[in-house]
């Protein structure tokens, strides 16, 4: 296990940096990590679910710290409830393949085994 400060791999930060923790990582592979909603975000819109698992499929995705990426495409995303305020997410990503610099990811977004997100994204790996 690396670094579980999100933010050593991302640029984003508060408000925006939708993980507060890296529970497991497997580079260029999978990864884990939790999010508790808060006051801040008033209700957390559904589609900030599908932000937090880009975030995290980066953090997957990369062999290195500070290597970077974007976010090319959703390719698809089916939604459950939404989440409520003081839930803690358990989020996943999991690199399914790479070609090139981009990275077809799946991953989810769950509370207490509880479906909210499932989603399947394109990154893409390094600068612009």
């Amino acid at each position: 296990m690396r670094n579980t400060d999100p933010s050593a791999y991302l640029p984003h930060r508060y408000p925006f940096l939708m993980l507060d923790r890296v529970l497991e990582q497997q580079p260029g592979s999978f990864a884990r990590a939790r999010y508790r909603t808060s006051a801040a975000l008033r209700s957390l819109p559904q589609t900030l679910l599908v932000e937090a698992v880009a975030q995290l499929s980066g953090i997957a995705a990369v062999e290195r710290q500070g290597e970077g990426g974007f976010l090319a495409t959703i390719d698809r995303a089916s939604f459950g409830r939404p989440p409520l305020l003081g839930e803690t997410l358990e989020v996943e990503a999991r690199v399914i393949k790479i070609f090139g610099r981009l990275c077809l990811m799946e991953g989810q977004v769950t509370v207490d085994g509880e479906e909210l997100l499932q989603v399947t994204l394109t990154l893409g790996i390094g600068p612009l």
